[in-house]
């Protein structure tokens, strides 16, 4: 839309610009009555019926233990150890191992440099392991075989290598196979793999409450660079992040526990250190701050940066819910559950609560497992009452499972629901299992499939972004790239726009590789295409954008107006004012659409409905309209038609003259010069208008 916003204002205004703001939409989960099971009753004797059939796939607890990894950042095919220290020998006594290791530290380096002739000895150390029937040499083959990198692209060999990969274990081939069957609507397979990943990653999630949502960082916004993203994106080296350290070592308890956030999790470019993370909570705590209290206890659990111990757990559990901190109340309740750090106890059951927690009395007597049941389901129940996400979902695995309360689909379901809405990944994931299995819902395989996909991208192999992102903010736009590339091909749509657009934005410094060496630009607009398509496919709209303009203009394909208006009619179903204009510009002109200047109309109209933005280039695009309907064929409407013959002079124009700074203030005032001049001569012409002109003869 910018582009031939840019013609019409031109032509009316000459000065005018526009652009207009795309952003991603959230996914939701859409459910009507036709989804849920019509059996369903609150009874357990229903109930039992609709859930015996999977009751035993469901562990005490209905997911996974957290994983007990001190770094989870890595899973067994990972490349990131490779990368995090690449000049470290391999001390493996596997020669394929060895290999393989050399491979991938060749590769990384070669990337760098942009050195194709390295690049070909590393796939050749790869493809030695590969043969020798490494897994994890396998799936790197496969990486190579399906970018087209220094191999001839073949999505066959690819896909083979990577299902061997899979077969021997690695969980990044099983997500390329998952995402490719989920693109051809193979739901059926891609369910099974998307289960099993999705499993993986609910095993590294908290435990009393849902972990932040690390979305990976969009280097772009649009055409350019998003500059405001990358800035908070720099790690200890940001200005934000320096500052909240002084804080923190001059005392401040919130400063405390911000670093340790930081280092816990990884976030904003910081490198994620558990045992820095340990140090600021503690530090924290001590202090009183209880969401610190919380998290130490979470990496007591976890056996995260220390060594686990669930008696330490349940104290910091304790002393934050003390403080009134409800989401400390998923931790203790999950203890109970699991009976760990709390079975050597003795109490009665009367006044558990209390004389437990909150006064420190114990009372004679033994307990029974029944008991701890009770006491988890109140702890969960009171999380839930202070709208604690992890107290709906945990409430929601005792009412599936029957665990201290009488089994009942219906209220589980209803309480995954909530957490769900609530941004509870690990209730995504018990929703996914329920209809995978047509428990509490209709079997809907597809559904399933989504939800185990969004739950399984949070898994150990997302760290990709976050050293694919650290690459580009240090310069290394190829390494960058090579990381991007793997990730488009596990099925994250940030990895494939974010590689698309480096493709596009650094295609002349040679960093794209092909077959043997450096692509062609035909060959980098083509890699560039179908890494923007793939996006398209996963909702962003911008991305079909691009993919319409790639066709309308013939860049890096033929120019085909039907299919560009294909895109861009994708793009307009998410709601996209850019190419509702567009398409209102393609049937305002008959490309690719028929000639209708009604529906023209429509579209244009839809574009400031969606964004107010869009006025401007609407506005004239509707005078434009007007001319059209009524001089088809005059002399103003042959001259707005030649202006696409024309764009690309004026497109340079624009760019070299117009967009430098000086230049388009001087333009812009004179132009307004222009029209001050003008109206005052016409103002001045009606109020000195002679005898017997047709203005002096009209009526008052």
């Amino acid at each position: 839309m910018r582009r031939r916003a840019i013609l019409h204002i031109a032509f009316l205004l000459l000065l005018s610009f526009c652009l207009l703001a795309s952003s991603r939409r959230p996914v939701l989960l859409v459910l009507t009555d036709e989804d849920f099971a019509n059996s369903l009753s609150s009874s357990s004797a229903s109930d039992d019926s609709d859930a015996s059939e999977g009751a035993d796939d469901w562990d005490d607890l209905g997911d996974p233990d957290p994983s007990s990894e001190a770094n989870d950042d890595y899973d067994g095919g990972s490349w990131l150890p490779i990368i995090d220290s690449p000049f470290v020998a391999n001390s493996s006594s596997d020669s394929s191992e060895a290999l393989y290791s050399s491979g991938i530290r060749r590769m990384i380096a070669a990337a760098a440099s942009s050195d194709p002739s390295d690049m070909l000895i590393a796939a050749s150390e790869i493809e030695a392991a590969a043969s020798a029937g490494f897994p994890h040499a396998q799936s790197a083959l496969g990486f190579l075989y399906g970018t087209g990198l220094v191999r001839s692209q073949s999505r066959p060999k690819s896909f083979l290598y990577h299902h061997f990969a899979a077969e021997g274990g690695n969980m990044q081939s099983k997500m390329v196979l998952a995402y490719t069957y989920f693109r051809q609507d193979m739901y059926e397979n891609a369910v099974k793999l998307y289960a099993e990943l999705a499993e993986a990653a609910v095993a590294s999630f908290l435990i009393s409450k849902e972990p932040p949502v690390i979305e990976p960082v969009r280097i772009h916004s649009g055409t350019e660079e998003n500059k405001e993203a990358l800035r908070k994106s720099r790690g200890e080296a940001d200005e934000g992040f320096q500052i909240t350290e002084y804080q923190a070592l001059k005392g401040n308890s919130g400063a405390m526990f911000r670093i340790g956030i930081l280092y816990y999790y990884g976030l904003r470019g910081v490198r994620r250190d558990h045992a820095k993370a340990l140090l600021w909570f503690s530090k924290s705590a001590e202090k009183g701050d209880p969401r610190a209290m919380e998290l130490l206890g979470e990496m007591y659990a976890r056996g995260a940066g220390i060594e686990k111990n669930y008696t330490k757990a349940f104290e910091c559990f304790t002393l934050a819910s003390r403080h009134k901190y409800y989401s400390a109340y998923n931790g203790l309740g999950y203890l109970y559950v699991k009976g760990y750090g709390v079975a050597t106890k003795n109490y009665t059951k009367g006044n558990m609560l209390s004389d437990l927690n909150w006064k420190g009395q114990l009372a004679p007597g033994p307990i029974v497992p029944s008991l701890f049941l009770a006491v988890a389901r109140e702890y969960f129940e009171k999380a839930a009452a202070n709208k604690e996400p992890g107290g709906h979902y945990n409430l929601g695995v005792l009412y599936l499972k029957g665990i201290g309360v009488k089994r009942d689909i219906a209220a589980a379901r209803n309480f995954f629901l909530m957490a769900a809405n609530a941004g509870q990944p690990k209730a995504l994931y018990q929703l996914a299992r329920l209809f995978q299995k047509g428990i509490g819902f209709k079997k809907n395989l597809q559904v399933a499939t989504e939800l185990y996909k969004t739950v399984a991208e949070r898994g150990p192999w997302s760290s990709l972004s976050r050293w694919a992102l650290e690459s580009y903010l240090k310069g290394d736009v190829g390494k960058s790239l090579l990381l991007y590339y793997r990730m488009a091909e596990l099925g994250y749509e940030v990895g494939q726009s974010n590689a698309a657009w480096i493709l596009d934005k650094y295609g002349e410094q040679n960093i794209c590789m092909g077959e043997s060496d450096f692509c062609t630009d035909t060959e980098r607009h083509l890699r560039a295409h179908t890494l923007w398509w793939q996006a398209s496919e996963q909702g962003n709209e911008h991305a079909a954008l691009l993919i319409g303009d790639a066709y309308y203009y013939g860049r890096g394909t033929d120019r085909d107006y039907e299919r560009a208006a294909e895109a861009y009619m994708h793009a307009q179903s998410e709601s996209n004012a850019q190419a509702m204009f567009n398409l209102g510009y393609m049937h305002e002109h008959g490309q690719g659409l028929p000639l209708d200047l009604h529906l023209a109309k429509r579209y244009y109209d839809q574009a400031i409905e969606v964004d107010p933005a869009a006025k401007l280039p609407v506005k004239l695009a509707l005078v434009s309209l007007w001319m059209r309907k009524h001089y088809a064929d005059g002399f103003l409407i042959k001259m707005i038609d030649s202006f696409p013959e024309l764009y690309p002079r004026i497109e340079a124009w624009v760019n070299e003259i117009l967009l430098d700074e000086g230049n388009a203030t001087i333009l812009t005032l004179f132009a307004c010069l222009l029209a001050v001049l003008y109206l005052r001569e016409r103002q001045r012409r009606q109020v000195i208008a002679p005898p017997g002109h047709p203005d002096h003869n009209m009526p008052n």
